[in-house]
């Protein structure tokens, strides 16, 4: 009688989970023909007041990925991802109001401003990189009514800055990027990809 050695199990595939709630994140990760499971909770979003710009997005990416790293399974690994708009150095986060949104693209319109994007990869086992891309975007002079018909319409009270550089007012006001358009959507996905396959998941 022939002695049988077991094999060893397989191990299970990395699986990813999208811890964002933006539908942008997850139609580019759908885009990229990527399998993810979505998960939500809500985390404090605030930071330390010494950070500046990309430290920021880093900050905040971080700081949500681990509020999922107790739940994930052996072999998950959590995306989280955090976008800022900053001008000079003031951060422009999500508008409260109409009247805050149209006050931020009153500021934004006629000058150039940057986007980042902070994400964080968190796997179970503990290995975890951060990283934050940018991109430069410059706006053409508005009218207000152009920034008014904008908010009404479009309300983009979800996105930091006051805008969606996929909506109206990117088409008719952006004129130039330095960098990732996607990135500006809310995820540099260039970047996301890299490290993904790092992590074993393309």
């Amino acid at each position: 009688m022939l002695n049988t050695v077991p094999l060893p199990p397989t191990p299970a595939r990395p699986r990813l989970v999208l811890a964002s709630g933006s539908p942008r994140r997850r139609q580019l990760l759908s885009d990229l023909g990527l399998e993810y499971e979505i998960r939500l909770r809500e985390v404090d979003e605030s930071f330390p007041a010494n950070l500046r710009r990309a430290e920021i997005a880093e900050y905040l990416a971080a700081h949500k990925a681990a509020a999922y790293a107790p739940d994930l399974a052996a072999h998950e690994i959590v995306l989280t991802a955090d976008t800022i708009v900053c001008l000079d150095d003031d951060v422009l986060n999500k508008p409260a109001d109409e009247a805050e949104a149209v006050a931020m693209l009153q500021r934004l319109q006629g000058r150039a401003h940057e986007v980042y994007t902070g994400v964080c990869l968190l796997a179970a086992d503990g290995r975890q990189v951060v990283f934050a891309d940018e991109t430069r975007v410059h706006f053409r002079p508005l009218s207000t009514a152009e920034i008014e018909h904008y908010v009404r319409h479009y309300q983009p009270f979800d996105k930091a800055g006051s805008y969606g550089a996929q909506d109206w007012i990117g088409m008719v006001a952006i004129t130039r990027l330095e960098g990732s358009y996607f990135n500006v959507m809310g995820l540099p996905v260039h970047r996301v990809w890299q490290e993904l396959a790092a992590f074993g998941l393309v």
